[in-house]
Parts: structure tokens; sequence; C-alpha cells
């Protein structure tokens, strides 16, 4: 594939991931009042479990792995997950004094993010069993 069309994949979905995030994560908020981020731990679990199940779908099944991985895994979910967002609001809780919370916060998007990946994955892999792909 042409780089000016990875290009292109990876800023369409960099803007919707980036918007997707943005509204996801008003509404979460909105939503629910707490002073722990639950709309950044939302996005970057979810976003951890799709880039394991579309990273497992990429490798198992016969797909344009150069335009899944540039439109999807680094433009749409590299926008969607936020990693800096995390880190600047984990700071804040340290900041207020709020230390559990600032903990919690990190195991949740860290530990939680490896153990979404490893769902997505698993997810793929069972249905390619249940299918007979495996």
């Amino acid at each position: 594939m042409e780089k000016k069309l990875v290009y292109l994949f990876i800023a369409l979905g960099g803007a919707a991931g980036a918007l997707f995030r943005y509204f996801m994560s008003v509404w979460l908020n909105d939503k629910i009042t707490t002073v722990f981020p639950i709309g950044t731990l939302v996005v970057n679990l979810l976003g951890s479990f799709l880039v394991g199940l579309i990273y497992s779908i990429s490798m198992n099944f016969i797909v344009p792995v150069a335009i899944f991985r540039s439109l999807i895994m680094v433009g749409f979910l590299g926008a969607f997950t936020t990693f800096s967002t995390f880190s600047l609001e984990t700071l804040l809780l340290i900041h207020e004094g709020s230390f559990a919370m600032a903990f919690l916060n990190m195991l949740a998007n860290i530990l939680g993010g490896l153990i979404a990946v490893f769902l997505g994955i698993s997810v793929t892999n069972l249905i390619n069993v249940l299918r007979g792909l495996v």
C-alpha cells in the first residue's frame, strides 16, 4: 500500500478516535459523578480490549492488514485511548492528596489495560476454536 494512503487512513482513524474519546468521556463523566477519572479509565480499557481483539483478528484472518492497522489500531484506537490524560489525572489526584485514588487509577489503567488486551485476544481465539479455524 502506498505510504500516502497509510497516512490518510491514520489521519481519518485518528480524527474519529479523538472525537469518539471526547464525547464518550464527557458523557460518562456527566452520568457518573465521582472524583475518580472514570471516563479516561473506560476509554482506555475499551481501547485496550479492542486493540487486543483487532490485533488477533488481523493475525488470524485474511484481512488487508496495512489498512486495518493504520486505520483502526494506529489511527482510531491510538487517538481513542489516552496515556497523557491518564497521567495528568493521576498527577492531579496526587496533588489533591487523593493518594489512594491515584494508586487505584494507576492500577486500574495499567493492570486493567493489560487484562483487557488479553481478553480481546482471548475472545478472538475462542471464536476461532468454536468456528473450527484453529
